[in-house]
């Protein structure tokens, strides 16, 4: 019997290191097991707790009595005879199921918190619902709406993706990723430009388009560093291996200016802007550009000018240049020198009404000052200041 307890206890330590537990772990869950076990036999204790020596695997039942404050009154060992069968099969059940949940746990664990990494998966299942990538000891799902329209993926195939959420599940953990957040396209930068893994370089804002286009806006900590040639690399080294790995998807380096008008000229390139007129109180701007920059400035299907847009944080409307200077001249009729009156009446420039002689409003004047004098009450002898 002591061999076979030792056998035992070496048999738990083995698969404790292999999976990761700790002995410990694993005798706290056969213990409660076996409580378990022991009440369902006849004439056990209401009460009881099962010891397992750590060192010879020697398991004994202690049967208990409390009194009403749950006290323990009586305390005696109540080893059933056979107990090692059932201790044995016990021990199994509960060592499968304790793996389970440990290697379960230490998955959640692994990810937990790891919102906004990228991690690289293999294709292991597609449907119209969602595709499942395998990233070694776990499976990550990534629903129909993250993947970006113009991406088909094949049965083992490697690609990167943005983890946007990690659930704990009764079945596990359950990790969402994404390749169309914006997030995605950020770390995968600072993947290929060391400057802005390490600080010197900063990603401002990303406004993104997920399969189509990408407008990103860098900008530098150090005088000596160009932001977007950190980025583009030698002969575009490094954005191509961000545009790869996106498959295709077009990438637009912004140099990021805490001037709004300057930013606005490089987020709407690459289109010439010729004017930036900014309405802070509206939180608009209106960019006015040659017209026939007009098209290449709004882009495809007004894709330009929303990237802009979404870059910038205003809203932008984009008109041409004759456009603009047509409704400049349109305005400055509008606020000519004469305006109509509330009545309909034009007046002149000194508000009064047009055609009117200046002699006509002079006796106009007269003629009230003499009335105002023949009906004062002094003039009446009503009211005397001298009496």
């Amino acid at each position: 019997m002591a061999r076979d307890n030792q056998d035992f206890m070496d048999a738990l330590e083995v698969i404790a290191r292999e999976k990761g537990l700790t002995i410990e772990t694993l005798l706290e869950s056969l213990a409660n097991a076996l409580v378990a076990a022991y009440k369902r036999m006849p004439g056990a204790a209401d009460e009881a707790y099962v010891e397992i020596d750590p060192d010879n695997g020697e398991i004994r039942v202690f049967g208990q009595e409390l009194d009403d404050d749950g006290n323990v009154v009586r305390e005696w060992e109540d080893t059933p005879k056979d107990f090692g069968r059932i201790a044995a099969q016990t021990a199994k059940q509960v060592m499968f199921q304790k793996i389970r949940d440990a290697e379960r746990d230490l998955k959640y664990e692994e990810y937990a918190g790891r919102e906004g990494d990228v991690v690289t998966g293999v294709v292991s299942q597609m449907d119209t619902r969602f595709t499942l990538l395998d990233l070694g000891k776990i499976e990550a799902i990534m629903p129909h709406t993250e993947c970006p329209p113009n991406e088909r993926y094949s049965i083992g195939q490697r690609i990167k993706a943005y983890i946007v959420e990690v659930r704990k599940t009764a079945k596990g953990p359950q990790i969402v990723v994404s390749r169309t957040h914006p997030g995605l396209v950020k770390r995968l930068f600072e993947l290929e430009v060391p400057e802005i893994a390490s600080g010197v370089v900063e990603i401002k804002a990303i406004a993104r388009e997920p399969g189509h286009r990408s407008k990103v806006a860098v900008w530098s900590n150090d005088d000596g560093v160009d932001p977007v040639g950190a980025c583009v690399g030698s002969r575009g080294s490094r954005v191509r291996m961000v545009t790869n790995e996106l498959m295709g998807e077009k990438l637009d380096i912004v140099p990021f200016s805490e001037d709004v008008v300057e930013y606005l000229e490089r987020a709407i390139q690459p289109a010439y802007a010729l004017e930036v007129r900014i309405d802070e109180l509206a939180r608009s701007a209106l960019i006015v550009v040659g017209d026939d920059q007009l098209s290449l400035a709004i882009g495809r299907e007004g894709q330009n000018a929303r990237l802009a847009a979404r870059l910038s944080g205003l809203h932008i409307d984009v008109r041409a240049e004759s456009e603009v200077a047509a409704l400049d001249r349109e305005a400055a009729r509008d606020s000519d020198y004469f305006v109509e009156s509330l009545d309909g009446d034009v007046l002149d420039e000194d508000g009064d009404p047009a055609g009117v002689d200046d002699r006509d409003k002079t006796d106009d004047l007269e003629a009230v000052d003499d009335e105002a004098e023949t009906d004062s009450p002094a003039a009446d002898g009503e009211v005397s200041l001298e009496e």
